[in-house]
């Protein structure tokens, strides 16, 4: 349960080593010391280093082996992290993977590939995430998005989709589960300067997870559906989704 002031005490991080997930995690841990947090990834440095620098921070982390790629150990994976007897207070799901995206539209591995963790693997930690919280009674559950779902561009369209497919699932999810005391947010971040875009150009609006971090905060607070990151973005992308497909074909996007 949250302490008086709404701050959480126990938060399951799938994709463990998510810059922008670490980050909402380290915001939390400002009025929260002694917060519990799982971290589901991959074992990799990178999860070693997140759960290091979270434990310097004050918070009581436990590590789970996650490997969305995998469906079957997947789901057994996941049943642990969101187990035990302690009430869970937010699930984040950051995981994702960016993709080659000249691969993902002309090896069929690779598409599927892409699709399996950026999809599937939201899907399978959304039903099993909302049943839980469902069953204790409150709790909120938050799918990190992206503003490449909301109209796909030639650059990055596989990859796009793939975020389009599970932010429609999660807001399905959040009118099923909302009479439950369940709260769903749905975060749809532009440019993140993180590990995953790292050796990219900065797009316009470009952010630190921090930022996303804030707007992940504020989100939860007000009881929103979506939230955009940086705002801006919202109307950005709604002048990108009414153009005409012949200019929007034009654009160096």
């Amino acid at each position: 349960m949250k302490d008086a002031v709404q701050n959480p005490q126990r938060v399951v991080l799938v994709g463990g080593s998510s810059a922008i997930g670490v980050a909402t995690v380290q915001r939390w841990l400002q009025n929260r010391q002694g917060l519990q947090v799982v971290l589901a990834a991959r074992p990799s440095p990178r999860r070693e280093a997140a759960a290091a620098e979270l434990r310097a921070a004050g918070a009581e982390v436990e590590e789970v082996d996650l490997d969305l790629a995998d469906p079957d150990a997947a789901r057994v994976q996941l049943d642990q992290a969101l187990g035990g007897d302690t009430d869970i207070d937010v699930v984040l799901v950051t995981a994702g993977v960016l993709g080659d995206q000249e691969a993902s539209w002309q090896d069929v591995d690779a598409a599927l590939a892409l699709g399996q963790v950026n999809y599937t693997g939201a899907v399978l930690a959304g039903v099993l995430a909302a049943q839980r919280l469902r069953g204790q009674g409150h709790g909120a559950l938050v799918l990190l998005s992206s503003v490449a779902g909301e109209r796909v561009r030639r650059s990055n369209f596989a990859y796009g989709a793939s975020k389009a497919g599970a932010d429609a699932f999660y807001l399905g999810l959040a009118e099923a589960v909302r009479a439950d005391g369940v709260q769903v947010l749905v975060v749809r971040p532009g440019f993140v300067r993180s590990p995953m875009t790292e050796g990219l150009k900065d797009a316009p609006l470009a952010q630190r997870p921090e930022e996303v971090a804030e707007a992940i905060l504020g989100g939860l607070a007000r009881g929103q559906r979506i939230v955009w990151s940086p705002p801006a973005m919202r109307w950005v992308m709604s002048g990108l989704r009414h153009l005409p497909h012949a200019v929007f074909r034009r654009l160096p996007i």
